[in-house]
């Protein structure tokens, strides 16, 4: 069956209910823009040698040529394509924090949740949302990466690449969100401590944490696999209490506020706009950075004595700099 096929089978499946709520790659629509050019590139092509001979008798053939520079593609193409790409990555995004928002609530929510599981136990629908988010956007990216490959071969061109370029470098690949990291860690934790009835669904998921280079592999639909390194580039420890800044790279919060020249007791968030990754050096990366808590839950399950060894460290290292910080700043207040 073709991909057409398939995500339109998808789209008006039996998850049509549920993704009435979410954007979605125009396929089909894009498909048929592509094939007006595709029959105008035909067209251009069989008439390019009676062109080149009699161009300035027959000014009806340079007509094709205007179409070789495809205004239609350039002008709608992409735009569309960006602002849909954008939606989705967006709304997968905001889906996944409420998800994960309730499974790992503190406080009174927290009560409140446990309270309402006396009556109604609501972890399977979190388990199936989960299930159908991963399946949106790994079904979304395919459709982005196949309607690329097919303006590629239709106008002979590597601008679909070039595309593909540009949206990693806005954030926008829907493959490398970190919030397919917390849901995958999402999923090993229920099946590490809720049971049975999630492992079939979890098998898919991986995450060896003893190795020499710690890793989580994510096995989605269509046999996409995709392998997250979880060593902190800084400390060249196990990610502890994990940021993903916005370029996508992985570090312990003590770590990372140390490259930002901020305190631990100050947050990812106190820094300034100018602070850079330390590995790509890309500039403005910690303002949307995502505290990756499933993650930080999956460590301290299954890796006990080295999460509470660097929780005591990362506690130590607080108090020294708050008593450092404060001494500073009443030395500075009173003069001496």
């Amino acid at each position: 069956m073709k991909f057409g096929e398939t995500f339109k089978e998808y789209l008006h499946g039996d998850q049509e209910w549920f993704l009435d709520k979410f954007s979605h790659v125009e396929y089909k629509r894009l498909k048929k823009v592509l094939k007006s050019c595709r029959i105008c590139q035909v067209l251009h092509d069989s008439n390019k040698k009676t062109e080149q001979l009699d161009d300035e008798k027959n000014p009806t053939f340079s007509q094709f040529c205007q179409c070789q520079s495809c205004p239609v593609c350039d002008q709608m193409f992409f735009t569309e394509l960006m602002r849909e790409a954008t939606d989705i990555a967006g709304c997968f995004s905001s889906r996944v924090r409420h998800l994960l928002h309730l499974h790992v609530a503190t406080g009174m929510q927290r009560y409140v949740l446990r309270l309402r599981q006396c009556f109604k136990n609501d972890q399977q629908a979190l388990v199936q949302e989960g299930r159908m988010l991963i399946e949106y956007v790994t079904m979304n990216a395919i459709a982005i990466r196949k309607i690329l490959k097919k303006y590629d071969k239709v106008h002979s061109s590597v601008n679909g690449k070039n595309f593909k370029s540009k949206m990693r470098a806005e954030h926008l690949e829907l493959l490398q969100s970190p919030w397919l990291i917390e849901l995958g860690a999402f999923y090993l934790n229920f099946n590490g401590s809720d049971g049975g009835e999630f492992i079939q669904f979890s098998g898919s998921f991986a995450c060896d944490l003893n190795a020499t280079e710690p890793v989580m592999t994510l096995m989605l639909p269509n046999s996409i696999k995709l392998e997250y390194d979880l060593t902190c580039a800084i400390c060249l420890e196990t990610v502890f209490n994990p940021y993903a800044l916005t370029c996508g790279h992985l570090f312990c919060k003590p770590c990372a506020c140390s490259a930002a020249s901020v305190m631990i007791f100050q947050g990812i968030k106190a820094t300034g706009p100018d602070s850079k990754c330390p590995i790509c050096r890309e500039a403005g990366v910690y303002a949307n950075a995502v505290h990756l808590l499933e993650l930080d839950l999956l460590i301290k399950r299954r890796y006990k004595d080295y999460w509470k060894e660097r929780l005591i460290a990362e506690r130590a290292e607080m108090v020294k700099q708050s008593k450092e910080y404060w001494e500073s700043q009443t030395k500075y207040v009173i003069g001496y």
